[in-house]
């Protein structure tokens, strides 16, 4: 095989230009990332030292960069020993930074609290001073099941301050999710709360947690409640113990215990094929090395900034991008524990202008929401603060990436789109600011150090810029995954052994254009074979989207005995056509399709929905509509679903 043949390329013609203003102010220009490149290709063990020397505080200054002795187990900055807390907080201890915002958290109903690096510290130093009464060491593994509060920040840093490995647990998460994450960690210790506030209604979170602990062996001698709420909640006598009387009488100090680079940070679960989700394995050294970079490169961080990343604490981009990376750097980063459409269809806007912001991250899948409900609720505010724009979780299309840049950025914002994984620890593919022409609905070209490639089924590079194929990595990078907790040969096969560990496999598929540019069309298990022909699920969506009644598509294969698939789409209209005639529609969008990609490409089925089933992240959930378009019982898990409703709504 050549690669996954794309019988058409949704390629956007046209290119926007760095900002000149924008270039002249940017962390890295034009003939700095030309220099790091050459470096990275050329003495990539230099390359990587001395950024690690430059970016971070060592205790013990590590010797040898990269240990590749058992790839692809790759051990980097191996003999260096460091703390991560200590990286994020203690060391702008002794710099004006001490004064400045680190956190502002702004609760769903309004509420703000704001930590300074100095409070932020104290905070974590008496909370990791808690843990260690708990009996929490080096090396003991801790969930945290928590809402999006600054206590969910507190109690991560502690564990890294003490060198424990935390496991979050995403609050959105059923008991059953939270019961199998605890069982592979063997966690020590389980930090939660009584529950949490999202659009309006209680999380009830330790009713979750105690039906995790039903089964007797668990390895969760105690867990600490924080009060979020008030509600009444259960207290199990000599295992559950409140938060805030812990902390009563917690010393302010407490030293920050120095780790190997390549000690655990974390495990984070992700959802893997078979059902079981993978226990992600971070490192210390690296991965902190690489959220920094990246904060300095992608989102030109400057100390005036106020950053705003909307993802969850519990997902990778929540640890990388909202905690670890932002303080590394110094940064003022705004927490926000609500839902972007909650009061109304303005808070992310709201907030936006109240706050000062001036770099918001957030997701594809948001911003067609908001686009979905017209101009009018941005254009009741101030977003004259903004300066850069950026996109995390999947694709964006090239229609939203317009409305974004033009409705929200008002044509001067850089929108950084980036692709990466919880695995790579992140970004590996995404514009620089202040460098990259840009093309909507393309993540654009490597970053320094990273080295991917499109190859085929053989694992052969792929010529030509109209086939797609698997996307490689062809070198190890710092804040690459370790493994998979407790499964070393879960992580060969799934990463690794398709081409025999040469290269780092993403799962996703994916074309360079004539400008080395990446365009990311989906996980290979979303491409659809039609007749024969080999289509993205990403390219359709784009071309349905593209036109002007759609906001938002979702499409899937179901099984055909003539063409082996056909295509299923769901679809979200704009507010202005939602009163369509809903057969011409169809066979509009169907024409739409067969003109944008070609006539194989056609939807055979077109559902028009109100909603679309997404995770409280906002990723669709295309399983739940493989099932849906098959016919299929429902006998998935749906309990991390934002609405359980539009499951039924979509099967009737």
């Amino acid at each position: 095989m050549s690669g996954i043949q794309l019988e058409s390329i949704l390629t956007e013609a046209r290119v926007f230009p760095v900002h000149e203003d924008f270039a002249r102010q940017a962390n890295l220009n034009s003939e700095q990332y030309a220099a790091l490149c050459r470096r990275a290709e050329e003495d990539p063990s230099g390359f990587w030292g001395d950024l690690a020397r430059q970016e971070l505080a060592w205790d013990k200054p590590f010797t040898q960069v990269l240990d590749d002795s058992r790839a692809p187990f790759y051990r980097w900055f191996a003999d260096g020993e460091l703390n991560v807390a200590a990286n994020c907080l203690d060391r702008h201890l002794s710099s004006p930074t001490r004064n400045k915002a680190a956190l502002i958290w702004e609760g769903e109903d309004g509420e703000v609290r704001t930590f300074t690096y100095g409070q932020l510290h104290r905070e974590v130093s008496r909370f990791a001073n808690v843990l260690k009464k708990l009996g929490i060491t080096t090396g003991d593994r801790v969930a945290i099941y928590m809402p999006m509060v600054p206590e969910a920040a507190v109690a991560m840093l502690a564990c890294a301050r003490l060198g424990a490995i935390h496991s979050v647990v995403f609050g959105g998460f059923s008991a059953e999710a939270l019961k199998d994450r605890i069982e592979d960690t063997q966690a020590k210790l389980l930090i939660t709360a009584d529950g949490g506030f999202r659009a309006g209604r209680v999380v009830h979170l330790k009713q979750h947690a105690d039906q995790a602990l039903m089964r007797d062996g668990h390895s969760v001698d105690k867990v600490v409640v924080l009060r979020r709420t008030g509600q009444e909640v259960d207290m199990l006598d000599g295992r559950d113990l409140w938060w805030h009387e812990l902390m009563q009488d917690a010393e302010p100090q407490c030293p920050a215990v120095s780790v190997n680079a390549e000690h655990p940070l974390f495990v984070l679960y992700t959802s893997g094929s078979t059902g079981k989700p993978k226990g992600i394995v971070h490192s210390s050294g690296g991965y902190l090395l690489w959220s920094a970079l990246t904060m300095r490169w992608v989102f030109d961080i400057k100390p005036e900034d106020v950053y705003w990343c909307t993802a969850d604490i519990g997902w990778v981009t929540g640890h990388t991008y909202a905690l670890y990376g932002p303080l590394a750097v110094g940064a003022t980063v705004l927490l926000f524990e609500g839902v972007p459409t909650y009061p109304d269809a303005g808070r992310f806007w709201a907030m936006i202008e109240r706050h000062g912001v001036s770099v918001f991250y957030t997701a594809p899948t948001a911003v067609r929401a908001l686009m979905k409900l017209g101009e009018e609720w941005p254009g009741k505010y101030d977003l004259s603060s903004l300066r850069l724009l950026g996109t995390v979780g999947e694709p964006i299309n090239p229609e939203a990436w317009m409305w974004y840049y033009r409705v929200i950025g008002k044509e001067r914002c850089p929108v950084v789109d980036t692709w990466w994984q919880t695995e790579t620890g992140g970004h590996l593919i995404a514009p620089l600011p202040g460098v990259t022409p840009l093309k909507p609905g393309s993540c654009t070209r490597p970053l320094p150090g990273i080295f991917p490639d499109i190859v085929d089924e053989e694992g052969d590079p792929v010529q030509g810029t109209e086939a797609g194929g698997y996307l490689v990595v062809k070198r190890p990078w710092p804040g690459m995954l370790r493994t998979v907790w407790g499964n070393d040969a879960r992580y060969l096969e799934t990463y690794w052994a398709k081409f025999q560990n040469r290269y780092y496999v993403a799962g996703d598929s994916a074309h360079r254009d004539a400008d080395g540019y990446y365009w990311i069309m989906g996980r290979i298990d979303d491409v659809l074979n039609v007749s024969g022909h080999r289509l993205g699920t990403m390219e359709i969506e784009s071309a349905l989207v593209s036109h002007p009644a759609v906001a938002e598509a979702a499409v899937v294969g179901r099984p055909h005995e003539i063409k082996g698939e056909a295509i299923t789409a769901f679809v979200i209209l704009r507010q202005s056509h939602v009163q369509d005639d809903r057969d011409r529609l169809t066979e509009a969008l169907r024409q739409h399709v067969s003109e944008a990609i070609g006539p194989i490409a056609k939807p055979d089925d077109i559902r028009f929905t109100d909603n679309l089933p997404k995770t409280r992240s906002g990723k669709i959930m295309r399983r739940l509509l493989r099932a849906i378009a098959r016919g299929e019982e429902i006998t998935q898990d749906t309990s991390t679903l934002e609405n359980e409703e539009t499951v039924r709504q979509l099967g009737r």
